[in-house]
């Protein structure tokens, strides 16, 4: 989200580099985008708050569970949109290239160090959420 909040910045200010590339097509631009960045919100906040409070059932849960699926569906929509420019932008050389795959991969290392201190409390939930149905919690 960064990233794109960086470029819609970029294009709205003005910048010639961001105008001349022109914005996304309109209904990933108006539907898609808010859509993905408000269940990206949701699924993030609600997930970090059931690792806190160790809730397995109730609306929170509910809340998670809906707003992946959210996600899910607008996320996948817009990588499928996004394949094309993607492909053409991977061929193509640019200035600050090697700085951009730098952040991409900081953000990479960033987003599985922070999985792994969280797996186990995400695991204990699981266990919990195994036993209330019946499952073998162990």
């Amino acid at each position: 989200m960064g990233s794109t909040g960086w470029r819609m910045a970029r294009y709205y200010l003005g910048r010639e580099e961001y105008v001349r590339r022109g914005p996304p097509a309109f209904p990933l631009r108006v539907i898609v985008a808010p859509v993905v960045v408000a269940s990206t919100v949701v699924l993030f906040g609600t997930g970090i708050y059931l690792l806190v409070t160790h809730e397995v059932q109730g609306t929170a849960v509910g809340l998670h569970k809906a707003s992946f699926v959210v996600w899910l569906v607008s996320t996948t929509i817009h990588v499928l949109a996004r394949l094309g420019p993607m492909s053409r932008a991977l061929r193509a050389r640019y200035r600050g290239l090697g700085l951009r795959l730098g952040v991409v991969a900081v953000t990479l290392v960033a987003g599985v160090a922070v999985a792994t201190a969280t797996l186990p409390g995400a695991d204990q939930l699981q266990d919990q959420m195994s036993a209330q149905v019946g499952l073998d919690a162990s």
